[in-house]
């Protein structure tokens, strides 16, 4: 019923991830190489035979469409009321730590973690604190250090902490009493916790997904979730997130932030883009899915038979493998680079998330199943030639 087999030819079509020699293959930025739902297609395409693009507003059916999703998709109820429109999760995100920190603040992070909370953090001269998670080699496993996670949440100088959930690039879902954890350190120690929920609809697990919003009322008052279908449905070009914020006083002052930033105002296509995504999506994202289980056991085969030395724990979610080239280098920049070079295969550095990283390869698998082969190909190609 839906193509994932052939992907679209993005070169020279101003894609940033095929902004790339004509011998390279990019599997690096998280976007995916299948055209979006055919549903999302018809809507869009609705709105251009329009002929007329003026302003827009964001309508009411947007946030009852959203939380119609979240009860559907991963069964918790998350009110309308609580939502805002932003044009971009990142955008919002650090919109929010202008709003509700102040310069000097330490914000906390776990890396490693995507590469854009350290940009939206320091850019806006923040401080950042590390809560490194704990890898375990042998499990391939990530763990939260909460010992290290409560010290630096009790520092008086933090008071924000940024979750990934699923967390990126690891491809981790965090439990609820993780999360209700983490949510009780950063109310008791007077923190805005962010939640960046931006892969949530890409569970892969056979698990329910949880979400800071389906956590007791008591305990999210001092929390904020941002979430999209850029990830999702292939979408980021739409420029659309909604923020959910429980509490109305919070909310009141992300609402002005987002509005002095002129970040909640929506384009053309970001209104039935977002509302056809989230109404009628549910069997396209299902079968995505169901090509994203395939190609992680294709990319496991592969690397078991042709690279037993390249490991990466199985994601829970996202379509991102975390490789761990442990026992190929320490330096996961330069080996990316070399990749480059020789293979033309272009991956994400781990060091491009934290020091923590430095072992490691982020790889793109949201792709037919024949240019998995052929990156999985390139990267045996330019481990078996690379020398520390």
């Amino acid at each position: 019923m839906y193509d994932f087999v052939t992907a679209p030819p993005r070169r020279h079509t101003n894609s940033i991830k095929w902004n790339v020699q004509d011998t390279e293959l990019p599997m690096w930025i998280a976007d995916m190489e299948f055209e979006t739902a055919p549903e999302i297609k018809a809507a869009l395409q609705t709105k251009v035979a329009a002929g007329i693009f003026g302003y827009e507003k964001v309508p009411a059916e947007l946030f009852t469409t959203v939380a119609a999703w979240n009860q559907r998709q991963h069964h918790f109820s998350c009110p309308p009321e609580w939502m805002l429109f932003a044009t971009g999760v990142m955008p919002a995100i650090a919109a929010i730590i202008r709003r509700l920190t102040n310069p000097g603040d330490n914000i906390v992070l776990q890396p490693p973690v995507y590469n854009m909370f350290f940009n939206a953090v320091e850019s806006n001269g923040r401080h950042i604190l590390a809560n490194n998670l704990i890898y375990d080699a042998h499990d391939l496993s990530y763990a939260i250090d909460f010992a290290d996670l409560e010290k630096k949440l009790a520092d008086p100088q933090t008071t924000m902490m940024l979750l990934c959930n699923p967390h990126n690039p690891i491809g981790k879902l965090w439990s609820r009493d993780e999360l209700i954890r983490i949510v009780t350190l950063c109310r008791d120690n007077s923190v805005t916790l962010i939640s960046d929920e931006i892969h949530r609809d890409l569970v892969l697990a056979d698990h329910d997904y949880v979400s800071i919003d389906s956590l007791p009322a008591d305990l999210i008052q001092h929390t904020i979730a941002t979430v999209s279908p850029s990830k999702t449905f292939n979408l980021a070009g739409l420029h659309a997130a909604i923020v959910t914020i429980p509490n109305p006083a919070l909310r009141a002052i992300v609402a002005h932030g987002l509005a002095v930033d002129w970040l909640g105002e929506p384009n053309l296509v970001a209104i039935p883009g977002t509302i056809a995504a989230y109404s009628e999506g549910d069997a396209w994202l299902a079968a995505l899915k169901a090509h994203l289980r395939n190609n992680v056991v294709f990319a496991q085969d592969y690397l078991a038979q042709r690279l037993p030395q390249i490991k990466f724990a199985v994601p829970e979610a996202s379509y991102l493998l975390w490789l761990d080239c442990t026992a190929v280098t320490s330096n996961s920049a330069r080996l990316n680079d070399f990749l480059r070079e020789k293979t033309g295969l272009v991956l994400a550095a781990g060091t491009d998330y934290g020091a923590a990283g430095r072992h490691f390869l982020r790889m793109n698998i949201a792709c037919p199943q024949t240019m998995l082969a052929d990156g999985l190909a390139r990267l045996a190609t330019g481990i078996q030639e690379y020398q520390e």
